[in-house]
């Protein structure tokens, strides 16, 4: 077996490739950008090489330093995880040209299956059902709206080098096509140094689901199905194994089919073969990603298998040990992806510090893929992934359940994060029953995501829990003063709690005597509840049971008397008063946030690509005003009124800050 490899990636992935190869006995080398000095996957490996400058096209990209890295700690081979280099022949051919292994397949088929347009036209060639569309090479866009107009609307206009959801827009008319087409070309540039592109029909209505392969070159298998429909943006956000979906003989024919192309381009290594499914369970080869996907995790609990294990295994020479016979469905596994965004602001990048960080303790039914700690930097130049959670059960309904509570655990401050717009899709009663498309977000959330798709399923629980957490807050400072609780000082035990514009009260806590001393019965405008919890001060989370039901809350302390509780994603700011400090509270005036309509604000941190207003100029509703470039992601900012253009606060090519002022309005 090879002695050390080296990975040729960041991240979640590179520490995940890293957990295999030391479980394996195998030294790992990273390789890190000025911006990773201090990351996660540079400290847990054997080695580490500094590979250049932040931005991923003068680091990670750059081939001749990765292959220096090798020669220079004696790596025998190279694992290119996902994105970065992992789909480029040159890579590839240049490790071969070296002799430095690759662990993926072959150049041929990275070239075959890595390039969108070359694949589409050999699937059709082997009799694999296609979505109808345009594969050749686009000049420019008008011949881009030709296209499409001869294709009929809705088309979706990808990147034929891309993946992750770069380089991609969907058209419903002419002018989205001309847009999409200057848009995703810019992105497919910056983003993969290639900016070809190719139209396709838009399926509407459709699921997304992918077969996971495993290829020696001579015996090659499929690994059943991945359910990847919960996307936004084309960005996949909740993945699962199986599919709640397919039936076992469309599961056999889509996996047979995935087997013949595999073996028609002479696969060798994990792939993916993706497919968008119709209502009618008719299935259309989409592409084939000719590496291991972000998404693998959940394959890899209902099989057992360590399929990075099995990619170095294949790379080093070893023949599978395993037939399709042998290919089990054991229960059902979800993965979340917990990015760096914003969800109240359109899912918008966060960067910045994670000031805690504290992800929910790994088990049999949790796992936690992540490249990040405590303490550590969400940079601007990378994907703003910050963990991938997973969750095991023996049927979907437990893996949905271990999910929701797995998220109530996953503590994060410093970015913003999108833990309470995953907890809202869980919630969702179509999500539970399993009716999922590609178009789920954009139809349950039609006018985007706000607080008012999570409302706390019982305030009541939240007010019982802020008087139960704010009396030992107070036991604690009387006994920190030196005065004995109920001596010269008592703790008092009534309460109102205010919850945004509800108040409840009177509410009074009493110790329960069913429960050893250490519950509570709190009453709460004349019902009682049975509250017991363990949380001790400076603890994150109070979990405990409300009425014998398990609760999870996360906590922050807000001042001396208010508390930010937060449970199955919703957010709560409470306050808990005695009953005279409540009286005087209500005669408080309420202070009114400032009138900011007439700036146009940075909605993220990032690179100011372009003003396309000038000062003195009017504007209408819609009028595109800048395009900022954030997380390799152009976003381009719109006018939400008409208006004149007063003054304009950036300069194109300036970073950005979060809320800065770009342009100001008369």
């Amino acid at each position: 077996m090879f002695k050390k490899i080296l990975i040729a990636n960041r991240g979640e992935i590179a520490c995940r490739v890293i957990k295999t190869a030391r479980k394996m006995g195998i030294k790992t080398v990273a390789v890190f950008s000025e911006a990773d000095r201090e990351a996660l996957h540079v400290q847990m490996a054997d080695e580490a090489v500094f590979i250049g400058p932040a931005p991923s096209a003068q680091s990670y990209l750059v081939i001749d330093r990765i292959v220096q890295a090798c020669k220079d700690t004696g790596a025998e081979a190279v694992h290119p995880g996902y994105g970065f280099l992992s789909e480029n022949k040159l890579f590839q051919q240049a490790l071969a040209d070296n002799g430095i292994a690759f662990i993926g397949p072959d150049a041929h088929a990275i070239e075959a299956m890595g390039d969108k347009i070359t694949s589409k036209k050999l699937a059709a060639a082997a009799g694999v059902s296609t979505v109808p569309g345009y594969m050749g090479i686009i000049k420019d866009a008008d011949e881009a709206v030709k296209i499409a107009n001869d294709i009929g609307y809705p088309v979706m206009i990808k990147a034929s080098a891309g993946g992750g959801g770069k380089g991609m827009r969907v058209a419903w008319n002419a002018d989205e096509a001309r847009d999409g087409f200057e848009r995703a070309t810019s992105e497919a540039r910056s983003s993969f140094g290639d900016d070809r592109v190719f139209i396709e029909k838009f399926v509407d209505q459709p699921r997304h689901i992918e077969i996971q392969v495993l290829s020696d070159g001579e015996n090659c298998i499929f690994l059943n199905e991945r359910e990847c429909s919960i996307q936004r943006r084309h960005q996949k956000v909740i993945e699962e194994a199986p599919s709640p979906f397919l039936d076992e003989a469309t599961r056999k024919a889509m996996g047979e089919q995935a087997v013949a192309l595999s073996k028609a381009v002479q696969y060798k290594s994990a792939g993916t073969v993706e497919f968008i499914v119709d209502g009618q369970r008719n299935f259309y080869f989409l592409e084939m990603n000719t590496r291991l996907q972000v998404e693998h995790p959940v394959t890899e609990l209902i099989t057992g298998l360590d399929l990075v294990e099995w990619m170095i295994r294949i790379a080093y020479g070893e023949k599978l040990t395993i037939r399709q016979g042998d290919v089990q469905l054991n229960g059902w596994a979800m993965e979340s992806r917990i990015y760096a965004e914003d969800p109240y602001r359109n899912f918008l990048p966060s960067t910045g510090r994670l000031v805690h960080y504290q992800p929910p303790d790994e088990s049999d039914t949790v796992r936690v893929d992540t490249g990040v700690y405590d303490g550590g930097e969400i940079s601007m130049y990378y994907d703003p992934m910050i963990a991938k959670l997973v969750t095991y059960g023996p049927d979907r309904n437990t893996a949905i359940a271990a999910m929701r509570r797995a998220l109530d655990e996953f503590y994060i401050r410093g970015v913003s994060h999108n833990i309470p717009f995953l907890a809202s899709l869980l919630g969702k009663q179509r999500f539970v029953d399993g009716r999922l498309t590609t178009n789920f977000i954009a139809e349950e959330y039609p006018h985007g995501f706000n607080a008012a798709d999570l409302p706390p399923e019982d305030p009541t629980v939240l007010a019982c829990v802020a008087a139960v957490i704010h009396r030992q807050v107070q036991e604690r400072e009387a006994m920190i003063s030196g005065q004995m609780r109920g001596y010269e000082r008592e703790v008092g035990t009534k309460y109102v709690v205010r919850f945004s514009k509800e108040r409840y009260e009177p509410v009074s806590i009493a110790n329960d005597p069913d429960d050893d001393g250490w519950g509570s019965v709190v009453t709460v405008g004349g019902s009682k509840h049975k509250v017991s919890g363990d949380w001790a001060f400076g603890d994150y989370l109070w979990l405990g049971t409300v009425d014998e039901r398990d609760v999870v809350v996360q906590v922050d302390r807000k001042g001396s008397n208010g508390y930010v509780l937060s449970t199955q994603g919703a957010l709560a700011d409470l306050k808990v008063f005695s009953p005279q400090a409540a009286a005087y509270d209500q005669l408080m005036p309420v202070k009114l946030p400032p009138d900011m309509s007439k700036y146009l604000l940075s909605p993220m941190p990032g690179l100011l690509v372009s003003i396309d207003v000038a000062e003195g100029q009017e504007v209408k509703a819609g009028e595109k005003l800048a395009v900022i470039e954030a997380m390799k992601m152009e976003n381009l900012l719109r006018a939400e009124q008409d208006g004149t253009v007063k003054k304009i606060h950036a300069a194109a090519g300036g970073s950005l800050a979060v809320d800065q002022i770009i342009i100001e309005f008369a």
